[in-house]
């Protein structure tokens, strides 16, 4: 049953998702918000076939603002059905917020539920001189059910910042809970005292009563923050497999952090068990595009790991999205994506229900291709047989291009009107170019390098629609996207 302050921002929500006009720049295939703004993917799962996708979500204002999570479902990954605000900002709990979360499906008294868990925020009234690290904030472990995903039951507090260590700031947050060999397991993203980021490794037998079982970091410091941990297990089915610990770690600095963007996410292989005693390998980046953060995975019922990001990148002041701020929205979540292992390496592609959507199939010829007016696409460049550098040129401002062991993402003028609204350009080592594909919706573009060992992803606003591709001796097709 809704309380009185819940009924009166979901009026509100309405209200303004009602004058909404997303414009020339909404996405076809990608989720995005009815209005406001959208950022971190949360609560991801499928039940009975469909997939149902929560996000952090603020209806009233396109540039933030306090936080609830809005919920969509799809059969297909692609085609995303909005159904409201699933929770609200309401109880003392989570006055300043709902922040991010996660959902274990299970199934209790013969129906399969959702057991949602996120970080209810709550920032006290600076009367005291609160710095909000270490003092003025509340971190508050929140538990709710739902069946359906719309409707929950009510919401209990399972864990406190009294509950964490006494060596962690205020920041613990973004709880991910799974279910392994009979007993839950929950990793939490934590700031320690001495700024110094890391995992919490919590276990429960009832879900409501959780202990500390480990916590995992570097053995030298790598930022002060780890936002947003998952983790799960990876087979290639052909007797190897790994652990992999995803992260988005804040305060990263020095050498190539400074090509990058402000925080970053990516993943560490790992050796050991994460409830007790383990190793991290090399941390690698999910993505190193300008327009990614906060993924979260989950596993679905035919047993593909599926990421969503988030397209977007917080505290970001020299890039934006003025274009769909103009109507009143901003932000969008990735194209979901297959996480698999091969040859030892994690990759990710486009889920493959995307290869349904292709229509009218271009190729190049001796390696040159040149369309105009297709807002979503999916091109394929097969480069092993490419004899000079790969440049692919979309909207005649973004380049992307292969040259002298390294793939880049650069935007031809870089002012806050142009395609790029201030970004600029992104690279990373790529020794060798074997394949390269690129999606593109009506704001957006990724790229997966290689079967999806290097991703790229950045959000775009183009005059007009264009996309040309200089490959010598490399074979490319381009298939519009039906949305």
């Amino acid at each position: 049953m809704s309380n009185a302050l819940e009924r009166d921002l979901d009026a509100l929500r309405i209200g303004a998702e009602g004058a909404a006009r997303h414009g020339r720049y909404a996405q076809g295939f990608h989720l995005m918000p009815p209005v406001g703004w959208l950022n971190d993917p949360n609560g991801l799962c499928q039940v009975d076939g469909t997939f149902h996708a929560f996000f952090q979500y603020s209806p009233f204002n396109a540039a933030g603002g306090v936080k609830m999570w809005g919920h969509s479902t799809s059969g297909d990954l692609l085609t995303w059905d909005y159904h409201g605000v699933t929770l609200f900002p309401d109880q003392p709990a989570d006055c300043s917020g709902v922040y991010s979360g996660s959902a274990l499906v299970r199934e209790v008294g013969g129906r399969k539920r959702m057991e949602l868990f996120y970080t209810g925020n709550v920032k006290l009234e600076d009367a005291d001189g609160y710095d909000y690290v270490r003092t003025g904030r509340e971190a508050n472990t929140v538990w709710v059910t739902t069946e359906d995903g719309d409707a929950h039951g009510p919401k209990r507090v399972v864990m406190t910042n009294a509950d964490y260590p006494t060596d962690d700031t205020c920041h613990v947050r973004d709880p991910k809970v799974w279910e392994k060999d009979g007993r839950y397991l929950m990793v939490q993203g934590a700031r320690r005292d001495d700024d110094w980021g890391e995992v919490l490794v919590f276990g429960s037998d009832d879900l409501a009563h959780w202990e500390l079982m480990s916590r995992v970091t570097t053995p030298a410091r790598f930022g002060y923050m780890w936002e947003c941990p998952d983790y799960f297990e990876l087979s290639d089915g052909e007797g190897g497999s790994a652990k992999v610990l995803g992260v988005s770690p804040q305060g990263l600095e020095g050498g190539d952090w400074e090509r990058r963007n402000v925080y970053q996410s990516g993943y560490f292989t790992l050796e050991g068990d994460v409830t007790g005693r383990c190793e991290l390998g090399d941390f690698a980046l999910w993505d190193a595009g300008f327009d990614f953060y906060a993924p979260q995975t989950f596993a679905a019922e035919d047993g593909r790991r599926i990421l969503i990001g988030w397209m977007g990148i917080p505290d970001e002041p020299t890039y934006g999205n003025d274009p769909t701020v103009a109507s009143g929205w901003q932000h969008c979540f990735t194209v979901p994506r297959e996480v698999t292992l091969a040859g030892g390496r994690v990759r990710q592609s486009p889920v493959r229900e995307l290869v349904a959507r292709r229509t009218d199939e271009v190729r190049s010829v001796d390696g040159v291709l040149d369309v105009e007016g297709r807002t979503a696409f999916d091109l394929v460049l097969d480069a092993s047989a490419c004899t000079k550098d790969v440049r692919v040129t979309l909207a005649d401002e973004l380049a992307l291009t292969w040259r002298d062991g390294r793939l880049s993402m650069a935007f031809g003028r870089t002012a806050r009107s142009d395609a790029g609204c201030g970004r600029t350009e992104r690279w990373e080592p790529l020794p060798e170019l074997r394949n390269l594909r690129v999606v593109g919706d009506a704001s957006s573009v990724e790229v997966f390098a290689n079967d999806g060992e290097l991703c790229m992803s950045t959000r775009y606003y183009p005059d007009r629609y264009r996309v040309q591709v200089d490959a010598p001796g490399a074979d490319a097709t381009l298939w519009g996207i039906s949305v």
